[in-house]
C-alpha cells in the first residue's frame, strides 16, 4: 500500500520539479523578474494547464496502449454484442454520443471511461469483469463509467489539475522570492540566489502534495457521484450488486497510472493514505446508494 502512494507522489511531485525547473530556466531567458508577478503567473498557467490538457487530449491513446485494450468494431460474439447494445441504451439515456466500447485483459474486475470528449469517449470492461461478474453487474458498471463520461468527470479532472498546478507552480516562486529577500538581501537587479532555487524546489514538494490530496479528494466525490449516476441508469439494486461483488473479490489492479483514477475500483487506505487515494472505500460507497432516495432506472437525459 505505501509502495503505492509513494510510487504515486514521486510521478506527480517529479512532473511539477521538472516543470518548476523548465519554468525557472525560462524565466531567466526572458528575464522575468521576481517582482513581476503577472509574468509569473502566465508562465505558471502556461505549463500548469498545459501538461494536463495535453493529457487528456491523449488519454484515449495512451489508454488504448497501455492496456492493450481491443475497441469493439464488429462484435465477434454475443457477449460483445450485448456489451455494445448496453453502452449505447445508456448513453442514449445520459444523452451522451455513443463511446467506443473496449475490452482488455486483465485478471481483476475493473473498468474505466476517458476522453477529452463526452460524446467521444472509451468505455472499457477487463475479461476478469467479464467472466466474474452477472449481467445485472456488469451493466451497473457499464452504467458507472458512462455516467462519469456523462458528468465530464475526465475534462473536470484535468481542469481542476491544472488550477492545482498553476496554484503550484506560482505561490512556490512567489513564497521563494519572498524568502530569499528576506534572507539574501536586495538582490533584485542581480536576481535570484542559488537558495531561491532550493527553497523552490522545496515549496514544489509541499505544495504538490496539498494539490494531490485536493485532487484526490475531487476523485473520490466523483466516485459517488458516477455510483448515483449508475444507480439511475441501471438500478439501485444492480449498483450495489455490483459493488459488493467488487468489494468480494477486490485485488490490487493492474491499471496503469494514467488511468486508474478512472476504475470503477481503487486501492483505499486508512489515516493518511486515504488522502492520497482516488477512490473512496467500496463499503462507504454501497451505505452511500442505500441511503439514497429510491430511483427507477433512467431513460432520462442525464445533465
Amino acid at each position: 500500500m505505501f509502495k503505492r502512494i509513494a510510487l504515486f507522489l514521486a510521478t506527480n511531485l517529479a512532473v511539477l520539479i521538472l516543470l518548476g525547473i523548465v519554468m525557472s530556466v525560462l524565466q531567466n531567458v526572458f528575464g522575468i523578474r521576481l517582482g513581476n508577478n503577472g509574468g509569473i503567473l502566465v508562465m505558471a498557467a502556461v505549463f500548469g494547464f498545459g501538461g494536463s490538457l495535453i493529457s487528456l487530449l491523449m488519454s484515449k491513446w495512451i489508454a488504448k496502449r497501455t492496456t492493450g485494450a481491443y475497441v469493439i468494431e464488429q462484435p465477434r460474439n454475443e457477449t460483445e454484442q450485448w456489451l455494445v447494445a448496453t453502452v449505447r441504451r445508456q448513453a442514449e439515456a445520459a444523452g451522451i454520443g455513443m463511446p467506443e466500447v473496449a475490452i482488455y485483459d486483465a485478471p481483476e474486475i475493473n473498468a474505466f471511461a476517458t476522453g477529452a470528449n463526452r460524446n467521444s469517449a472509451l468505455v472499457a470492461v477487463s475479461t476478469g469483469l467479464m467472466r466474474a461478474m452477472s449481467r445485472d453487474e456488469a451493466e451497473a458498471v457499464l452504467a458507472h463509467e458512462v455516467s462519469h463520461v456523462a458528468n465530464g468527470d475526465m475534462v473536470t479532472m484535468a481542469l481542476i489539475q491544472g488550477v492545482l498546478n498553476t496554484f503550484v507552480l506560482f505561490a512556490a516562486r512567489i513564497v521563494g522570492g519572498w524568502i530569499d529577500a528576506m534572507l539574501g538581501g536586495q538582490r533584485e537587479s542581480r536576481g535570484p540566489g542559488i537558495f531561491y532555487f532550493v527553497v523552490v524546489m522545496v515549496l514544489d514538494v509541499v505544495f504538490g502534495l496539498i494539490a494531490s490530496m485536493i485532487a484526490m479528494a475531487f476523485s473520490r466525490y466523483r466516485e459517488f457521484r458516477a455510483d448515483a449516476g449508475g444507480a439511475q441508469l441501471a438500478g439501485r439494486h444492480k449498483m450495489i450488486a455490483a459493488l459488493q461483488r467488487l468489494s468480494q473479490t477486490y485485488g490490487q489492479s493492474t491499471l496503469p497510472n494514467q488511468v486508474q483514477a478512472f476504475g470503477i475500483s481503487g486501492a483505499v487506505g486508512h489515516g493518511f493514505s486515504r488522502l492520497m487515494r482516488s477512490h473512496p472505500p467500496l463499503e462507504e460507497r454501497i451505505e452511500a446508494l442505500r441511503n439514497a432516495p429510491e430511483q427507477r432506472p433512467s431513460g432520462v437525459v442525464m445533465r
